[in-house]
């Protein structure tokens, strides 16, 4: 009697819920705490089916098992733990851990079910997903952050490699600069020098051939050093930013014909400069003093790198489409190692020997060039010469013959 009353205070007073069913279902006898878990008493649920407790899709998945068992007059399935969707008296859904086991009395075969409440488990569980969810999301927002960090940081780390390089160019620029305009100003200086001394010889023995003469040379270096002066300005103009096109409408024949009598004075011996136009529209559209300087340097540098007794052709097309400016001279040429390099700032084709020059006129064309929004094309040999084409669009619809 004794071990008899402490199983009946053990089950009365345990946490899970009891529950005695019989062979179809029904609930014989139950635990506090069965009352406590569902919000029933005693009297719900006595005689009622144990599918009670469970909500859909349980609910109807264990009434087809108990009418099956009923039918094959089998036993109902023992069943280890598993979840089931518990539903209390008020209507709220629960999960609970379920159990069935079997006891054999002398006349018949009872089942006990074992119930626990998980409402704190899948509570906890809830949280700790939520709380994993929260983390991955902190996680993810501080992830993106880094990687954002790090991105900013390589950006600003090749910016700063980019400024280096830039800065590391402009010193070499400067330091070529420096040695370039050092030698390109005193060669024409001591020439000029020396010139004068000459002159004041020859005076005394009024020999005006040899005073011409003289006179002649220093005019073509103090050409030069202008020439090089004008270099200098016109390349601090377009790294300040301050030249802007300027367009205008003008007669490119005559224009042409200036100019080619003008460079005609500068050629050497026996040097002649032919000009020829092409098309039936002589007015053009477009900046005249940026296309001027253009091909005063192309010219220019026909005549420097062309040996006397030579022709350079410069010859102008227009027509509905475009314009097209040609020089083309016998000279030199330029080597094809160096065709990649020779717009780029100070620097001079390998083959020009001890002519003098900047090594800047074509970097300043071809950034005059894409100021008028145009393009400059060449093509060179050495020994047989070089060729350049500045071609622009026609953007003037007022063309007149």
């Amino acid at each position: 009697m004794e071990s008899i009353k402490i199983l009946y205070n053990t089950i009365e007073t345990a946490i899970d819920g009891i529950i005695i069913i019989d062979r179809r279902g029904r609930i014989e006898s139950l635990n506090p705490s069965v009352l406590k878990i569902f919000g029933y008493v005693e009297e719900d649920l006595l005689g009622e089916n144990i599918s009670i407790l469970m909500s859909e899709p349980d609910k109807s998945r264990y009434e087809n098992h108990l009418i099956y068992c009923q039918h094959t007059e089998k036993r109902i399935c023992l069943e280890k733990e598993r979840e089931v969707r518990g539903l209390k008296k008020d209507g709220s859904r629960f999960y609970f851990r379920f159990a069935v086991t079997e006891i054999q009395l002398q006349s018949r075969i009872i089942y006990t079910s074992f119930i626990h409440d998980l409402s704190k488990e899948k509570e906890a569980e809830e949280y700790l997903k939520k709380y994993t969810s929260e983390l991955e999301e902190i996680v993810e927002s501080r992830t993106q952050h880094l990687e954002q960090m790090l991105f900013t940081l390589e950006k600003s780390k090749e910016e700063a490699s980019i400024s280096l390089e830039k800065e590391k160019d402009l010193n070499r620029m400067k330091s070529r600069f420096v040695s370039m305009a050092s030698h390109e100003f005193r060669t024409p200086l001591s020439s000029m020098q020396l010139s004068v001394v000459l002159i004041e010889k020859y005076l005394q023995i009024s020999d005006s051939d040899q005073i011409l003469k003289h006179l002649h040379k220093i005019r073509n270096t103090i050409t030069c050093l202008n020439a090089i002066l004008n270099d200098f300005l016109s390349l601090e103009k377009l790294d300040i930013g301050i030249l802007k096109p300027y367009n205008e409408s003008f007669d490119i024949v005559q224009f042409s014909k200036e100019l080619t009598e003008e460079m005609q004075l500068t050629t050497k011996e026996n040097q002649i400069i032919i000009y020829q136009h092409t098309g039936a529209y002589s007015k053009i559209h477009i900046d005249k003093n940026l296309l001027r300087n253009c091909l005063l340097n192309l010219v220019t540098n026909a005549i420097k790198y062309s040996g006397e007794h030579t022709l350079i052709d410069f010859s102008t097309e227009i027509n509905e489409e475009e314009y097209s400016f040609t020089i083309k001279d016998n000279g030199l040429g330029i080597p094809l190692e160096d065709h990649s390099f020779i717009f780029q700032p100070f620097f001079r084709a390998h083959n020009i020997g001890d002519i003098s020059g900047t090594g800047l006129g074509l970097n300043i064309v071809l950034r005059y060039v894409d100021l008028l929004k145009g393009e400059i094309h060449f093509e060179s040999e050495p020994g047989v010469g070089t060729r350049f084409t500045l071609l622009f669009k026609n953007n003037n619809s007022n063309n007149t013959l």
